[in-house]
């Protein structure tokens, strides 16, 4: 008994191992299928149309079996009832005058009539109903229903055609007899006989093999004619499917490698139909927009060198006319006051200038892709210091102070530290002009992969939909407002090529009345992609911002001067 169950359970093992692997492959199959059916426009329009053509060849294929076995059953019954109606009168002679004897005489009677019935049958010719066996049989009229007199296989007579038939009525009916296990169909067509004493009734049993046989070779020749009408279908779909999709195909492929920068594509010309039409209009279309973007280029590149020219013109005169101001600024003090004021802002004009003409020069760089990264591995850091002190004036003639969070740990690079401190000085002046008398913070962070560095301001902050533009050429987020810098309105748009070239990101978010969070995150090491940023924008603190009551929000921004007396660990300040 132990070994019979280990096995029994073995074999429940290898049958619920057996139900898993088929359960995994007929779910890798729905999922292939699945996939063949969202990407193939072929096979869609191949399976759509064998199950459409399925459903039609099924339907028809009803239709003319029902069809085939309604006229093989009409032509059987017609002969089968015409046979039976010629036979009765046969056997209706033969048993004139019977009645009162009794039930071996009258047995004797039938059985020599059944003989007469058989041998009427036999050389009759032409009769479409076929072969039958006959029965004659007397029911009724002082005689008992259960012990009735008969010929021939009476038991296979269904009891409701006896009734119809002891009413005096001519019935037919199929119905099927189980004999030792074999199963025949019969068509029994039973009819009253006309006697003088005793009522009697004669029944044909006509088998229906021949015409099961039949409708059996019809069953078989529609399926199979079936199938290979759909295969037909399907191939015929498929083909002409296939002469539709290839040449979209290849104008998919065309569109990808034109996409991809081979404005030389096109597409094939064949014939003169629909498709041909669509690649010569493909080709016309490629060949205008291969066309605006060379011009577009042209444009562009043009654009560009006369920018460099201009700019690199403009450094000749600029120098000049730097040389006669700064003369005129050294000797100012012995103008009146009108003509000193107006010499110092000569010189702050021309300071302006002179950044306006380096930044159009930078920009020029870049766009012509001409920029190369000095890079080295180096402490972030004392960049960040060096960036906080060069915005020191800056800062306390605006009032606001400056405050420097920085990490315990090495926070080492690969970065170019000249394009870094020029992005943390552009964000820091930023930060300073749009605080309005709020202290600005930089906080330094880093991890495996990446150095963050973070300007947040609490000021003005910035619109919906602003923190996408404020990298933009010349893009001012109130063109109204007073500004303390007189930046030239590209700083932030070097800033992020600057953070490209390190391969990092330079990203902003602001809310209005909340302040604005510069982020710039750089990889520790050239080429080797950022995990993630020690640093989150939006920052910890943009949100509960919003609930604070203002006695929070004080605590929260103090002024510069308590900023100053306290500066806590790990930080310094640069202020008013």
């Amino acid at each position: 008994m132990t070994g019979f169950a280990g096995r029994l359970r073995a074999a429940a093992r290898a049958a619920a191992r057996l139900s898993a692997r088929v359960v995994v492959f007929a779910r890798r199959r729905a999922v292939a299928f699945n996939e063949l059916w969202k990407h193939s426009l072929q096979f869609r329009v191949t399976i759509s149309t064998l199950a459409l053509s399925s459903a039609v060849v099924f339907v028809l294929g009803m239709v003319l079996q029902n069809q085939i076995t309604e006229r093989l059953l009409d032509t059987k019954r017609r002969a089968a009832v015409e046979q039976t109606q010629a036979l009765a009168d046969t056997a209706a002679r033969e048993l004139v005058g019977v009645g009162g004897e009794s039930a071996d005489a009258l047995h004797t009677r039938l059985q020599n009539a059944l003989k007469k019935i058989s041998t009427t049958s036999s050389s009759r010719a032409g009769s479409t109903a076929g072969t039958f066996e006959p029965v004659l049989a007397s029911v009724g009229r002082g005689q008992s229903d259960t012990d009735p007199v008969y010929v021939g296989p009476f038991n296979s007579v269904p009891e409701r055609l006896r009734q119809f038939v002891e009413a005096d009525h001519l019935a037919r009916l199929e119905h099927t007899v189980d004999e030792n296990g074999v199963r025949t169909t019969y068509l029994i067509v039973g009819t009253p006989l006309a006697t003088a004493a005793s009522p009697l009734q004669l029944y044909l049993l006509f088998p229906l093999t021949s015409e099961q046989t039949t409708v059996s070779t019809v069953q078989n020749t529609l399926f199979v004619a079936g199938i290979v009408l759909l295969l037909l279908l399907a191939g015929i779909t498929n083909l002409v499917v296939r002469q539709v999709v290839r040449p979209v195909r290849q104008a998919v492929a065309a569109a990808e490698q034109f996409a991809g920068g081979d404005l030389d594509q096109r597409l094939a010309v064949v014939g003169e139909d629909d498709l041909a039409k669509l690649a010569v209009s493909y080709n016309s279309m490629a060949a205008s927009i291969q066309n605006q973007i060379r011009q577009l280029e042209e444009f562009g590149g043009l654009q560009r060198r006369f920018t460099s020219d201009v700019s690199h013109e403009l450094r000749t005169p600029l120098t000049t006319v730097r040389m006669a101001a700064d003369v005129l600024h050294a000797s100012r003090e012995q103008f009146p006051p009108g003509l000193a004021r107006s010499t110092e802002l000569l010189v702050d004009e021309l300071d302006r200038f002179e950044a306006l003409l380096g930044d159009l020069l930078e920009i020029s760089r870049l766009d012509a892709g001409v920029e190369e990264l000095s890079a080295e591995y180096i402490d972030v850091r004392p960049i960040a210091t060096r960036a906080v002190e060069q915005v020191r004036v800056l800062a306390g003639t605006a009032g606001s102070a400056v405050e420097l969070v920085l990490p315990d740990e090495d926070a080492s690079a690969e970065v170019d530290a000249r394009r870094i401190e020029r992005i943390l000085r552009n964000l820091l002046a930023n930060a300073v002009d749009h605080s309005e008398g709020k202290p600005v913070v930089l906080t330094v962070a880093v991890n495996e992969s990446a150095v963050a560095i973070t300007v947040r301001d609490y000021g003005v902050g910035l619109r919906a939909g602003e923190a996408e533009l404020v990298f933009n050429r010349f893009w001012r987020a109130d063109p109204s407002r007073n500004r303390r810098t007189g930046g030239t309105g590209l700083g932030l748009a070097i800033s992020q090529e600057d953070a490209r070239l390190h391969g990092g990101v330079l990203d902003a978010w602001g809310e209005p009345g909340h302040g604005a969070c510069f982020r710039l995150v750089v990889p520790r090491r050239q080429g080797v992609p950022i995990a993630d940023s020690p640093l989150v924008l939006p920052p910890p603190d943009a949100v509960s911002e919003i609930t604070l009551s203002p006695s929070s929000v004080a605590e929260l921004h103090p002024a510069p001067e308590a900023i100053l007396a306290d500066p806590g660990p790990d930080r310094e300040e640069v202020g008013q």
